[in-house]
């Protein structure tokens, strides 16, 4: 069995889904240090003049975990999402068949950024067609706090023999402590497909929404580069 996990991030990009397709269980890592200006509160989207930022704004102090950050709702930043997307994709194929997710995300008022992220991921999965169950490691009870020893304990809490680790991981994990627990490592290797976009040349690594736009039923196909 394979388990991987993720800080839960907002409007993610393919790789995350990658993952997420590939593993057997997927834990949303939402116990850890929020990471201000990195994935966890922002993506970007492909517009005329080239890539752009949607950021969901955040009340967030030193060292607050990522189940502790609040969103800052006194900025219309659900209003400035919805018109950014109209714009830049309400031309696209399918825009019809997504623009319900998107009401559910831009309508709801949220307290949290935690809630906001997980409810994406699971309904952009659904949206794509994986069914990979899904859990937070803040419903596992107590984990170890050193990195490695806590996604090995993830790992031995669902009966996984396998940790599918993101490819950057081979910098920093103590891959001698997974072989000492009997828990395998896999590393990610994502081979970001080509696919027809609005707006000229293509633009890699953009949220997954621009995919789901442009391509509808046949994005998670293209995602594994089956097409």
């Amino acid at each position: 069995m394979i388990v991987a996990v993720h800080q839960p991030q907002y409007l993610p990009w393919l790789g995350y889904f990658d993952k997420i397709d590939r593993a057997d269980v997927f834990v949303l890592l939402d116990t850890v240090q929020y990471k201000k200006n990195e994935w966890q509160n922002r993506n970007r989207i492909k517009t005329a003049a080239g890539p752009q930022w949607l950021t969901v704004p955040v009340t967030y102090r030193f060292p607050q975990r990522i189940d502790e950050v609040g969103v800052n709702n006194r900025e219309r930043w659900q209003h400035q999402h919805r018109q950014t997307l109209v714009s830049n994709y309400r031309k696209a194929p399918f825009w019809d068949g997504l623009a319900p997710f998107l009401e559910e995300v831009l309508t709801p008022t949220w307290e949290s950024l935690a809630p906001l992220n997980v409810f994406v991921i699971r309904r952009l999965a659904e949206i794509l067609g994986i069914a990979t169950p899904m859990h937070l490691a803040s419903e596992l009870g107590p984990l170890p706090e050193n990195p490695d020893e806590r996604l090995i304990a993830i790992a031995k809490h669902f009966g996984a023999d396998t940790y599918l680790a993101g490819a950057g991981g081979l910098d920093y994990m103590d891959l001698d402590r997974y072989a000492r627990s009997g828990v395998n490592v896999l590393f990610q290797d994502y081979r970001h497909p080509v696919y027809a976009q609005r707006f000229g040349a293509f633009e890699p690594n953009l949220s997954i929404l621009d995919l789901l736009f442009n391509h509808g039923p046949e994005s998670l196909n293209i995602l594994r580069g089956e097409r």
